[in-house]
């Protein structure tokens, strides 16, 4: 019933969710954080307006940049208000009046971060938050938190339990290293975030103690004691046995290498590619740098569809601007000869190649505009 509600048009939460995006696309601050405001004051409650009106938002955002109808500025000067809005709730009286008293002690101690490498930051803010307004202490480090600045925190504070925040999946070899190095400290770890996959699939592969799909979810688990204080000493490769062949580590300590080697094919195979600007070469390079990235991530995990689900994306992502997504297909090719002597990632490069067998134009190849 509730969900049902919230989208009635008529509904103040979803008022204040369409004027909060007019807001942030229009870049006006003042104006975002005054609705929001205004509506707490109104009475309207923290907890809501930041689960069901600022973390929806927030998720327009990336789906218009995707669909090519926000540009990467308007994008950033979004996400960078939203993260002010947050603060503006955290800050306001009707915040302060709703918290509760939660477990007190260490065990009601909370950790939140999001892990090595991601910077998308905004989701593990909005848990903090929610944390907070339910009476936990919580500790929020931000993004790109080093697994060795974690530990040290937590051997400092003796947190009951971390929350650890990935949103791409090429972030899950760090989020590995951090789920086993708290867990050596006897602290349970709750993860979340869409580089877990949709249904936390790889929350289970990498051993975490939790997986929550949204905040709310985190705030319960939580509260229900998610995990156990139990040492569990054991190598990442205890996890994922598959990571004996060393393809992952491999890939990865070449990367570099194979990007250059998949540009000089593309210039060999596809001679328009000669002719682009050196603004469309670097463009060119950092799709190829986020194949090999995600082919890695794939590696690590032992599952193809990882890579492939990256690659669906991506073609809309290319279609969105006007180049097809079969102009991905070279870049494959030329990648996956270089790394014939890699059975699991040329099984993984064959599987994506096989997508589609249909030849690209002279002019689709990667060759966006910047």
């Amino acid at each position: 019933m509730s969900g049902q509600i919230l989208r009635a048009p008529d509904h103040p939460l979803s008022r204040l969710r369409d004027g909060l995006w007019d807001a942030v696309l229009e870049g006006d601050e003042h104006t975002a954080t005054g609705l929001v405001l205004d509506a707490l004051h109104d009475g309207a409650d923290a907890e809501s307006v930041l689960l069901d009106v600022i973390a929806p938002v927030q998720g327009r955002v990336g789906v218009e940049w995707a669909a090519n109808r926000i540009t990467v500025a308007q994008e950033h000067a979004a996400t960078a208000i939203n993260e002010r809005v947050v603060g503006a709730v955290s800050g306001s009286p009707a915040a302060l009046a709703v918290r509760t008293a939660g477990p007190s002690g260490p065990s009601g101690r909370v950790t939140v971060a999001c892990v090595d490498g991601e910077w998308h930051a905004l989701p593990a803010r909005i848990l903090a938050e929610v944390l907070t307004l339910r009476g936990r202490r919580v500790d929020y480090l931000g993004a790109q938190v080093p697994t060795a600045h974690l530990i040290a925190h937590l051997h400092r504070t003796g947190a009951g339990a971390v929350a650890l925040s990935a949103s791409l999946a090429t972030r899950l070899p760090a989020a590995h290293a951090a789920i086993t190095a708290c867990q050596a400290t006897g602290t349970p770890v709750l993860v979340g975030g869409a580089a877990f996959g949709a249904d936390g699939r790889y929350a289970r592969l990498l051993g975490a103690d939790a997986w929550a799909p949204d905040a709310r979810a985190a705030a319960a688990l939580l509260a229900a004691g998610a995990g156990s204080r139990t040492p569990r000493v054991h190598q990442p490769i205890d996890d994922l046995p598959h990571l004996g062949d060393q393809e992952y580590t491999l890939v990865v300590r070449s990367k570099t290498q194979l990007v250059k080697a998949v540009l000089a094919g593309l210039d060999e195979r596809f001679p328009p590619a000669r002719d682009y600007s050196e603004a469309q070469r670097d463009r060119t390079a950092e799709d190829v740098a986020h194949i090999v990235d995600f082919l890695a991530a794939a590696l690590y995990t032992d599952d193809a569809e990882l890579f492939t689900g990256f690659l669906d994306w991506t073609g809309g992502i290319l279609t969105a601007r006007g180049v097809p997504a079969l102009s991905l297909l070279p870049a494959l090719e030329v990648l996956g000869e270089e790394l014939r002597d890699f059975p699991r990632a040329t099984r993984h490069l064959r599987l994506a190649a096989g997508l589609s067998r249909t030849p690209p134009r002279p002019h689709d190849l990667f060759g966006r505009h910047p």
